[in-house]
């Protein structure tokens, strides 16, 4: 009627090659780089949204 499954304890870790991990650290810092960007984006275009609210008000 229902399915069984089987869950094992894996104790096997991979051992990466040196290539492998200089890919990841690589990769590792595309991905901090793009993050960085994104949010100096993002703090760009919310002082630009706030000069520009400051600058309309009446006086």
């Amino acid at each position: 009627m229902g399915r069984r499954t089987e869950v094992r304890q894996v104790d096997e870790t991979v051992a990466l090659t040196p290539d492998e991990l200089a890919a990841r650290k690589r990769r590792n810092v595309w991905i901090a780089l793009a993050v960085a960007a994104f949010i100096v984006l993002v703090f760009a275009i919310t002082l630009t949204q706030m000069q520009a609210a400051v600058l309309d008000r009446p006086l």
